[in-house]
């Protein structure tokens, strides 16, 4: 199905109805480097984070979000459903099946397995910590700005500092917790 747009282009309905945004095209050239970015952060895969990307501007385009807030909203939802893909479980097989390729050599094996171990386990602690801290500290850490997180998150400029810190003393409780039961 087809819908005509103001500005005399054209709308393809999703097949389940409901039109599709006019301006999704445009939001999505402005705003898809961000919230790979946000989503990469997150997950530490590209690949992954464009998938992730992919689901977030599906919902953006069914959304009735308003256009000067779909950054923040994006960003937001970038970081929630890459948390969940983390929660999920998901990464865990396609890690598996990484460990189990022993084919590929590399200079410093012993740095990249050091290395890759304690991305894990960051991410696991991240997905440990409460939602809105979490979104918090990855969405600052993206390179949002305290008032983009603020808008982002509905937080007054002023508590995103606290909530920041918070987040990352909590990260660092549970990568210390979870490294003396290891």
């Amino acid at each position: 199905m087809v819908a005509g747009r103001e500005d005399g282009g054209v709308v393809a309905s999703p097949p389940g109805g409901g039109a599709v945004r006019a301006d999704l095209e445009q939001v999505f050239r402005a705003a898809y480097p961000r919230v790979v970015a946000v989503a990469a952060r997150v997950l530490g895969s590209r690949d992954e984070a464009e998938d992730v990307a992919q689901e977030v501007f599906l919902r953006f385009g069914r959304s009735a979000v308003p256009a000067g807030e779909a950054v923040g909203w994006l960003s937001v939802a970038a970081a929630h459903t890459a948390l969940n893909h983390l929660r999920s479980g998901r990464r865990r097989v396609s890690r598996e099946e990484a460990a189990d390729d022993g084919d590929a050599v590399s200079p410093d094996v012993a740095d990249a397995v050091v290395a890759r171990e304690e991305r894990r386990r960051v991410r696991a602690a991240l997905a440990r910590l409460p939602r809105r801290q979490a979104v918090a500290l990855v969405l600052r850490h993206s390179g949002l700005s305290y008032a983009e997180v603020a808008a982002a998150l509905d937080l007054s400029p002023g508590s995103v500092g606290t909530i920041v810190r918070r987040a990352e003393s909590a990260l660092r409780e549970e990568l210390n917790r979870h490294a003396s039961s290891e």
